[in-house]
């Protein structure tokens, strides 16, 4: 499992005319991949990571300082782009797959107590960000 994951002051997702995550405080804009061999365990890691990563102002988390957390579904963190000018997509995790461990992220983020924010997946996403810093981290598990 692998997420870009962006410190911003604020972030959205619109599907066609239809905003279906926001958040308008500084938090997290986490674009989370799913590879083929991922797990129910890696979902909870990288949600505790996610959520204990301080990388906030002050070295604060989402955890301590209360901050929100867009997760935005993306299978393009997989791409292969090695060899040739097409990338390849196989080690990205079929959607059958990745949805239920996407899903998995978030349900164990609110358990924990964050306040998260989604995108639709598998749909045609416009995602906003405004970066703070900017500060930008690749976490995998």
């Amino acid at each position: 499992m692998r997420a870009v994951v962006a410190r911003v002051t604020s972030a959205s997702v619109t599907v066609g005319d239809e905003v279906v995550g926001r958040i308008d405080e500084p938090g997290l804009l986490v674009l989370l991949g799913v590879t083929t061999d991922d797990t129910r365990e890696h979902a909870a890691t990288m949600a505790r990571k996610l959520h204990e990563l301080r990388v906030l102002r002050d070295e604060q988390s989402c955890a301590t300082a209360d901050a929100p957390l867009l997760v935005v579904s993306q299978f393009t963190l997989y791409g292969d782009t090695r060899k040739g000018r097409r990338p390849s997509w196989t080690a990205a995790a079929r959607p059958e797959t990745a949805e239920p461990l996407v899903d998995a992220v978030v349900a164990e983020l609110g358990a924990r107590g964050a306040r998260v924010e989604t995108g639709r997946f598998g749909a045609m996403m416009a995602v906003e960000s405004v970066n703070d810093g900017p500060f930008t981290v690749l976490v995998e598990v």
